[in-house]
């Protein structure tokens, strides 16, 4: 492990020289400074633990001297640094593992309505919120692509962008079929009723990774229409994109232009085929996957909220809050930090195995 450290070392301090000289080649130096920041991390803890690991050295040779008082300062201080080292051994291989190179990159969210009907619109549009203010308490930006309002407040599907370093990352955990167990509105006897919604978290593609040829694609556009499906453009603005090799539709309406209807489409779907391809990456190395999204129906699900006893329970981790406002609030870190960790955990015992 060592020596794989300081090849990574090397590398890092070898970058800065060839920072220097990508003058103004702007894109190669984008490359060398992202992968710069890649390496970081791993080059300090390794430095640290280098450094820890020298003074323990000293601490271990002082244990030999003469000196009685300086010897039992010499072993305290030993224990000490025997302890961080053992702190910064397992931070050091966890840094090594292969990351998922889609973790710092944007996201596009898709939320539909599963069963239930209305009320599962309207858990729709909650989920919707939630995961914005979650993006915008961490400072990331949040632009709606596409929704399909169901008219009453929720969301047959809606699809909106988050903008911000490090979204995937955090975001990909709440992939799957999320359940609400509450009153709906609209039930007048007062019974308490399961409805369902699923999420999808795609991170976003950039066009040179993507390449979607334009012979692959069948664009339609129409007028576009507001709730309850009157029109509310004279002029075919609304954009839907057909991918004919895998049958992937896409619909963009939300725009006053036909052009901005179809970049919004476009990077939709650029977004699900990149998904597709590392998806058929990984399964050429894994036996299984789970999957992101199933079928909607109510015994699957990754997520219950319970309205009626404030609870809300991540069924993955068996991790429960009993503070639902805060959560819907977008307070989700309490799921997404013990996800990481188990996930986390879970790499680094494969390594071991």
């Amino acid at each position: 492990m060592l020596d794989k450290l300081a090849g990574i070392e090397a590398r890092f301090e070898a970058l800065d020289d060839e920072l220097a000289q990508a003058g103004e080649n702007y894109q190669r130096a984008a490359e060398l400074a992202r992968e710069r920041a890649e390496l970081e991390p791993i080059v300090t803890t390794f430095r640290q633990y280098r450094a820890v690991r020298d003074q323990l050295a000293q601490a271990e040779a002082l244990r030999e001297g003469d000196d009685p008082e300086m010897r039992e300062l010499a072993q305290a201080e030993a224990a000490e640094l025997r302890l961080k080292l053992e702190a910064l051994e397992p931070r050091l291989k966890s840094l090594l593992l292969p990351r998922d190179p889609r973790d710092d990159r944007s996201v596009i969210m898709e939320i539909r309505a599963g069963t239930g009907g209305d009320e599962a619109g309207l858990f729709a549009a909650d989920l919707s919120r939630m995961y914005s203010r979650y993006a915008e308490g961490r400072g990331w930006d949040v632009e709606v692509l596409s929704r399909n309002d169901t008219g009453i407040g929720g969301f047959k599907e809606i699809i909106f962008q988050v903008k911000g370093k490090g979204a995937y990352s955090r975001l990909k955990y709440e992939s799957g079929v999320h359940r609400v167990q509450r009153v709906p509105v609209t039930e007048a006897q007062g019974r308490i009723h399961t409805s369902t919604a699923t999420v999808a978290v795609l991170a976003e593609a950039d066009e040179v990774e993507i390449d979607i040829p334009e012979k692959d694609v069948k664009m339609d556009v129409y007028r576009s229409a507001g709730a309850g499906g009157q029109n509310v453009q004279k002029n075919s603005t609304a954009v839907r994109l057909t991918h004919l090799p895998t049958g992937i539709v896409v619909q963009c309406q939300d725009e006053r232009s036909q052009l901005q209807n179809r970049m919004r489409a476009m990077s939709i779907l650029r977004a699900r085929l990149y998904e597709i391809a590392v998806t058929k990456q990984r399964e050429e190395v894994e036996a299984t996957r789970r999957s992101q999204v199933g079928s909607a129906e109510r015994s699957e699900k990754i997520r219950t909220y319970n309205f009626p006893q404030s609870r809300v329970t991540d069924h993955r981790i068996g991790v429960s809050s009993h503070n639902l406002p805060a959560i819907l609030d977008g307070g989700i870190d309490v799921f997404i930090d013990e996800l990481a960790t188990r996930e986390e955990a879970e790499r680094l015992q494969a390594a071991k195995d």
